[in-house]
């Protein structure tokens, strides 16, 4: 059975590896899953059950670095419209704003 040491530590894995997809739907996606699937066993107290999910996440942790490895080889480099920080977005909209004398 794993230690809570080890369970924060998986947990913190599968947050990081999420932040290596360039892809922003699949990055929230991975992170959000982790997050969820993390918080709902967290009262799970059967030793069976506990080392039935703690493999289970182990194997889950492989496949996201694994496809995520191939998203950095196949994906697109284009940015998002949500990874664009609303700043830039601003400042591109006032510079092709065309100017106006009142």
């Amino acid at each position: 059975m794993p230690t809570a040491s080890e369970v924060k530590g998986l947990y913190k894995a599968f947050l990081r590896e999420g932040k290596k997809f360039s892809n922003y739907n699949v990055r929230e996606f991975v992170q959000r899953k982790a997050k969820v699937d993390f918080r709902s066993h967290a009262a799970e107290t059967d030793k069976a059950i506990v080392s039935k999910l703690w493999t289970q996440a182990k194997l889950d942790l492989e496949v996201a670095r694994r496809q995520a490895v191939v998203y950095s080889l196949y994906g697109s480099k284009q940015k998002s419209v949500m990874d664009i920080p609303m700043v830039k977005v601003l400042q591109k909209q006032t510079e092709d704003a065309p100017y106006t004398t009142a």
